[in-house]
């Protein structure tokens, strides 16, 4: 048995929950055949949601305002914002990491949230603490049956030496160009083969061997398994998978599809965090990855489970919800609907990298500054601290914000200019301890804002450049529960 595992674990959920029956509504004219799965919700993340920001959320979730020391970050997606821009080189910036800490995307493949899993484990015997982070934002085709399965999330591991919460027990990988599925670069939406087919040749001829050899590996009968986590949208294969790798039917966990959807390359790490949330000293967690092959992983609970808490964890963030029945505003959202934006929305976006490079630590990580005489708090740092009785020169420390709660002192609604989720709702905010600071308040209607409403940072897209496609990320205020 390795001496490597699991140390903290971590998930966000966009706030809101797109109802089934509204997408059906609108496209069961088309598409009647849809109708037996229009039941339940699916995470949706709005416009200004990404999978950078959601594993920045995760992250966060995991970490709380603890000690941020890592070795590297990986963030696994399909759904990779830039092509060639490192997109866990933005999330270290926002969860201010320090310069020497490694960066890796991993991607091109359903299973790359367990394979870059594997891989962190595999650095972990070499005493490497890794934050393993997956996260999607998918754009199924309107009408699909994708578009009803889909949804958007993200989860976070910190994998380490040592047995942490979760001991590794072992890992088996098998590669095969088994083609289920696929989306070409610069495409948005996948082609789906048939489904059958997919089961009979895919998951039973390469995902039921591979965990019975990894069973076999490990030396444990399949009926020892206490959790068998497969993240699989279609219908009945989690069973069948289970039932001939001797894996007890009531070990099957909870697929989350009802409640958010299935989130891509994320969805086995976001039902391994749900599944770490309950799971018992001694359990014994079987997870895989489907996608050109099969992950599988073994781990053991260990008498630490109970005291890695996230924020919130999945659970947490389920209760976080606003359902919502505007389809039309999804679409919108996701670029598959053009409106006409008006003559407000023509400026140019266009991003100073110079500026933003000087100023990263303050755009991307919100670190302010603190004067080390008068402990005065402001942001932005500057040279000569903003304190009234004493304007102390080059006095101030780096003081990061993102973590400190914060009150609403001023806000409006701006209906005028424009905004892809008008009102456009923005006002002055204070930090607990000191610091103000001018925000964008986000997940919550304009009916909700009042002076003194608690708040927490949130780490969201700012603008987007639809000339260069080049998006800016800045940091929003939510309500704090």
């Amino acid at each position: 048995m390795s001496d490597v595992g699991l140390h903290g674990f971590g998930a966000y959920v966009p706030i809101t929950r797109l109802q089934r029956s509204a997408i059906h509504a609108a496209n069961g004219w088309f598409a009647g055949g849809l109708k037996g799965l229009a039941k339940g919700e699916k995470a949706v993340g709005s416009w200004d949601e990404d999978p950078i920001t959601m594993a920045v959320e995760a992250a966060r979730d995991m970490l709380g305002e603890g000690e941020r020391s890592v070795d590297s970050i990986t963030l696994a997606s399909t759904t990779h914002v830039f092509a060639d821009r490192q997109n866990t080189g933005v999330v270290k910036e926002a969860l201010n990491l320090d310069d020497t800490t490694g960066a890796l995307d991993a991607g091109g493949s359903q299973r790359a949230g367990t394979s870059s899993l594997i891989a962190a484990l595999d650095a972990a015997a070499a005493g490497k603490r890794t934050l393993h982070l997956a996260a999607e934002r998918l754009v199924p085709n309107p009408a699909s049956e994708r578009e009803m399965l889909a949804g958007d999330a993200a989860a976070a591991l910190l994998v380490g030496p040592g047995a942490g919460i979760a001991r590794l027990i072992a890992s088996h990988s098998v590669t095969a160009d088994f083609v289920d599925h696929f989306r070409e670069t610069g495409e948005n939406a996948d082609y789906d083969w048939e489904a059958r087919w997919v089961r009979d040749e895919g998951f039973g001829k390469i995902a039921v061997p591979a965990i019975r050899d990894a069973l076999a590996k490990a030396g444990i009968q399949g009926d020892k398994v206490n959790h068998f986590i497969a993240p699989i949208a279609v219908r009945g294969v989690p069973e069948m998978l289970a039932k001939q790798a001797g894996i007890p039917v009531e070990a099957i966990a909870d697929t989350l599809g009802a409640a958010i959807g299935h989130a891509g390359a994320a969805q086995a790490t976001l039902m391994l965090t749900a599944t770490l949330e309950k799971a018992r000293t001694g359990d014994i967690l079987c997870l895989i990855g489907f996608g050109q092959g099969c992950d599988v992983l073994l781990f053991e609970a260990t008498g630490a489970i109970g005291s890695a808490k996230p924020r919130l964890g999945v659970s947490g963030w389920l209760a976080r919800r606003q359902a919502s029945d505007n389809y039309m505003k999804y679409l919108f959202h996701r670029g598959l609907v053009p409106l006409e934006k008006g003559a407000r929305a023509e400026f140019d976006s266009k991003t100073a990298l110079t500026a933003m490079w000087r100023n990263r630590k303050a755009v991307m990580g919100l670190v302010g500054g603190r004067c080390t005489k008068t402990g005065t708090v402001q942001f932005p740092k500057t040279e000569i601290s903003v304190n009234p009785n004493d304007h102390g020169v080059r006095t101030q420390e780096d003081y990061p914000l993102a973590e400190i709660p914060a009150r609403v002192m001023t806000y409006t609604a701006d209906v005028l200019a424009f905004s892809p989720e008008p009102p456009d709702c923005y006002g002055n905010i204070e930090f607990e301890g000191g610091g103000r600071m001018m925000a964008q308040f986000i997940d919550m209607p304009a009916d909700a804002l009042e002076v003194g409403k608690e708040l927490r940072m949130m780490f969201r897209i700012k603008s987007m450049d639809e000339q260069r496609h080049f998006r800016r990320y800045f940091w929003k205020a939510a309500p704090a529960h």
